[in-house]
């Protein structure tokens, strides 16, 4: 493994002010600072050149609890946080600490990013690698799961280190870049195993890479014939926007088709800054995706995934999976109940446009893959007949094909007294459409004697009402 570009310790710019010793000083001292430095006193300090050199960025990324505290002096640093600290990686990017506003477990970038004493909590359920991704790995760094497509591992590092990472018994562990060596070995697999279309480059994070080493492990895929698309996976546009230079853009546009997915968590990081990192890949004509975590205390209430995705279809980012947290030491605390993912989806139908609606998915231990999770919108079946809910609780009945005609007569022949066959027709809020006699249930619908019930005081039947209103004479 050959190191990686632009993962060195940084200069001492971002902290000219302070005396030489601070990054490293006790956490149990008092802070050298009597403030946290706020993005602005930051980018005055360093000057706006530096603020956009990404390079600057990965070399003044906040790598120590000392580190850290300095920054933020109101930080409680206890033996729990240093062990949690030592355990897992610290790295958070100058940009990324710019979103904080509080350095505590109860701001969602400050949670997302640095180190906990809940992280030392350590169930048996939990295990390093719980999608037993290294049982699935053909040769070092790529990952062979499903028939189709591998993911390959380029690198070890990340701009910032996520607390909730999967790959956090590797990612910045040792920061390196995949070697010549293993990049050969892995092509060569993709070259005998023509099934593979589609490559994923993940780490760690393929866009810390300088741009000139990215462009070798492309044109190396891309080379496979059989490989149709490639795919990068990346926090870059959140964590260090200045990464996407036009450069960068102009590379990944000579290696189309090559998608992208983005990893926002919360709408506190869809900032000017992403905004335009987005939008240059956009315009570059590399479509965009997101993969958001579903992390308890940041994300995992309806309103701020709505507002998440609403984002990120203004940023033209289309909302691909929400997951739900993995099974990875460490992050128990950011665990969340399945239900709390299906309240969720259940919310967002209806409320917002299905291209915003992400799929929620359980990448399922042991290599399992991923599991759509979904509300329950099939409600009961028949032969003849499916009964189907939609968002406002409307239940409606749906007629399977012709083909099921014998089951059908029978039906129709068995037909209770007082129903008639039900008809299409407009649906009235607190109605029930099908023959007269007592309100149907579900078993009136799935039998055919129905066609819907109808909650009252729906506002979709209330426009309808009025419209029909408007029109009578």
């Amino acid at each position: 493994m050959s190191q990686n570009a632009g993962s060195a310790e940084g200069d001492d710019s971002l902290s000219s002010d302070e005396p030489p010793s601070s990054a490293n000083a006790d956490p149990s001292s008092p802070p050298a600072a009597p403030a946290a430095a706020t993005p602005g006193r930051i980018l005055q300090r360093v000057g706006e050149d530096r603020w956009r050199d990404w390079q600057w960025q990965m070399k003044n990324r906040i790598r120590t609890v000392g580190q850290l505290r300095h920054r933020f002096p109101a930080l409680d640093v206890s033996s729990g946080l240093l062990q949690a600290a030592r355990k897992f990686p610290l790295a958070i990017t100058p940009y990324y600490a710019s979103l904080i506003r509080r350095a505590d477990p109860s701001d969602p970038i400050f949670r997302m990013a640095a180190p906990q004493e809940a992280e030392l909590v350590d169930p048996p359920f939990l295990c390093d690698d719980p999608l037993e991704e290294d049982a699935d790995m053909p040769v070092p760094g790529l990952i062979h799961r499903y028939a189709d497509r591998a993911l390959l591992l380029v690198t070890t590092t990340c701009a910032s280190y996520c607390r909730y990472c999967t790959r956090k018994r590797v990612a910045g562990m040792h920061e390196s870049a995949i070697s010549p060596v293993r990049l050969q070995q892995a092509v060569a697999y993709l070259a005998d195993h023509p099934e593979i279309t589609d490559v994923i480059l993940s780490g760690g994070d393929a866009l810390t890479l300088a741009t000139e080493s990215l462009e070798r492990v492309l044109a190396a895929v891309r080379g496979v014939p059989s490989v149709e698309i490639i795919r990068i996976g990346t926090r870059a546009p959140v964590v260090i926007p200045q990464r996407i230079t036009d450069e960068l853009a102009a590379m990944l546009r000579r290696y189309q088709p090559l998608w992208i997915n983005t990893h926002f968590n919360h709408p506190v990081e869809l900032t000017a800054e992403a905004a335009e990192a987005c939008a240059r890949l956009a315009d570059a004509g590399i479509p965009l995706g997101n993969q958001t975590v579903l992390l308890r205390g940041v994300n995992d209430r309806p309103e701020i995934i709505e507002r998440l995705c609403r984002g990120l279809v203004r940023m033209r980012v289309r909302p691909y999976y929400l997951f739900q947290c993995d099974l990875v030491r460490g992050v128990e605390h950011f665990r969340t109940p399945l239900a709390r993912g299906i309240e969720i989806m259940e919310y967002l139908r209806g409320r917002v446009s299905g291209l915003a609606i992400p799929l929620f998915v359980v990448d399922a231990p042991h290599g399992g893959g991923k599991i759509p999770v979904l509300p329950t919108y099939v409600v009961s079946t028949s032969p003849t007949h499916t009964v189907l809910r939609n968002f406002e609780g409307m239940l409606v009945s749906y007629p399977e094909p012709a083909s099921a005609g014998a089951e059908r007569a029978r039906a129709t022949s068995d037909r209770a007294p007082g129903f008639a066959t039900a008809q299409p027709g407009p649906a009235r809020g607190g109605s029930a459409l099908g023959g007269g006699g007592a309100e149907p249930g579900v078993w009136d619908l799935a039998s055919g004697r129905a066609s819907a019930i109808c909650p009252a005081g729906s506002d979709r039947l209330r426009r309808r009402e009025l419209k029909d209103s408007a029109k009578s004479p």
